[in-house]
């Protein structure tokens, strides 16, 4: 999920861990609307009859969402059951059930996931299924491509997005109006900005060994895809010109001590900081402004957003970072009746109100930037109507982007070998080199098709 209100949620729904132990999954028939050609099936034929369907979620006021549909759904009863944020436990204990054929019909899944579950026919192909196929239009262009995995719908519809994490600047707007500086609108500036603020006893950031699907997200500003795939054959392409660019530039901050690598995100020592104005920036999704809002509350009024500063004059590109899915699961026996509650839960505009109100989230949906809590000024933010910035940067993430099948693993080395360049024995570029290679290798543990 993303835009989360509670910090200890945000870090647990952003951090990787361990390789999951996804199992391939048949479908069963349950009678009724049951699927029986297994968990990529075309087929999505609705029940006669009356519906019962479980659901995995860790977004905070789910029920509340729930409890609407199941009001005006006598025919198709949805039970949720609250979980575990995905890599504390949610994707365990989802591989667990598959395995058994005790799966929910449907589960929270992180687009970063998705590739794992569905390689392993935890996932049900539901661009079949009634009013899926219609819908595409009705999210952001990128996250439809995130659950088909490319252009042009080849492979099917494996979920209905959720929420995002588009990414923009979170600026100290009265040390930069102290300094004479206004908020950046290039790498080049930025960098200009960081030796300006160093002179002042200031850090323009921190950068974190902890979190790799930040960085992952300034790759993909870049348009830095990290694999690719052609069928079921996959190349790996962290270790490129494009990300080559964003690993040096960062390289050179951390080498000048122009940026804080003591800290961690999301960590009392990095709010601390906020609170004393030691960092002053943060590149950072949408859901962002609740973490620093929540954590830094002596500098309310003091913070604006900005679009991610760019490498070209002019351009305009955004990562992101964060946003999950609704998927129907392996095994489900009623896809259409899940499909339909997922397309309702990320579409219907009382849904939407009530997964921004009570969970923080972003949605997906175009319909959700007119949403009226995003069209209002923020307070903390010096009233500055700060989601306007975020629309837009939602509408400039690289639809190319493409997620590898263990993206656990990748993350992983990427931390670890950031870790090694914050102590110095190494470099972000030779981490890009060694997370490419050990990234192939991953996936041909997997026994997956690997080229190059």
């Amino acid at each position: 999920m993303a835009m989360r209100e509670h910090t200890s949620l945000a870090t647990r729904c952003m951090v990787g861990s361990a390789v999951l132990a996804l199992m391939v999954v048949t479908g069963s028939d349950g009678g009724g609307g049951g699927v029986k050609d297994g968990a990529g099936s075309t087929s999505c034929k609705p029940a006669s009859g009356k519906v019962a369907l479980d659901y995995w979620s860790w977004v905070p006021g789910m029920q509340k969402a729930v409890d609407l549909w199941n009001q005006q759904n006598p025919e198709i009863q949805v039970k949720l059951k609250t979980t575990p944020a995905g890599n504390a436990g949610t994707y365990q204990n989802l591989s667990n059930a598959l395995k058994a054929g005790k799966a929910p019909d449907l589960g929270q899944i992180e687009y970063d996931s998705l590739a794992s579950f569905r390689l392993k026919d935890g996932l049900r192909d539901i661009a079949s299924c009634p009013g899926v196929k219609d819908s595409g239009q009705k999210f952001a262009d990128w996250t439809w491509s995130q659950v088909q995995f490319g252009a042009g719908g080849r492979d099917g519809v494996w979920a209905v997005p959720q929420d995002t994490g588009p990414m923009a600047l979170f600026y100290r707007k009265d040390v930069f109006d102290k300094l004479g500086l206004k908020a950046p609108t290039t790498w080049d500036e930025y960098a200009k900005d960081a030796r300006r603020l160093k002179k002042a006893g200031k850090y323009i950031t921190h950068f974190s060994q902890t979190d790799p699907n930040w960085f992952t997200g300034l790759l993909w500003q870049n348009k830095a895809t990290m694999f690719e795939r052609k069928g079921d054959s996959w190349k790996v392409t962290v270790d490129r010109p494009e990300s080559r660019q964003v690993a040096e530039y960062w390289q050179k901050l951390i080498d000048d001590k122009l940026v804080a690598t003591d800290l961690q995100g999301f960590s009392p020592a990095l709010y601390k900081a906020w609170n004393d104005g030691e960092v002053v920036t943060w590149i950072s999704a949408a859901w962002g402004y609740s973490t620093i809002r929540d954590n830094a509350k002596s500098t309310s009024g003091k913070w604006a957003v900005a679009p991610m500063p760019q490498w070209q004059p002019g351009e305009q590109q955004a990562g992101n970072w964060g946003g999950s899915t609704t998927a129907v699961l392996g095994g489900s026996k009623h896809p259409a009746e899940a499909a339909k509650f997922a397309l309702w839960l990320n579409t219907d505009p009382k849904a939407l109100e009530i997964l921004n109100r009570e969970g923080g989230l972003y949605p997906a949906a175009k319909a959700g930037a007119s949403l009226p809590a995003l069209k209002q000024p923020v307070d903390f933010y010096g009233k500055q109507k700060i989601f306007d910035v975020f629309a837009q940067a939602s509408g400039n993430v690289d639809t190319n982007f493409t997620w590898g099948p263990t993206m656990t693993d990748t993350y992983r080395y990427l931390s670890d070998g950031t870790a090694g360049v914050i102590g110095g024995r190494t470099t972000l570029r030779d981490v890009l080199k060694e997370t490419g290679s050990q990234s192939t290798e991953s996936l041909r543990k997997q026994s997956l098709d690997v080229t190059g």
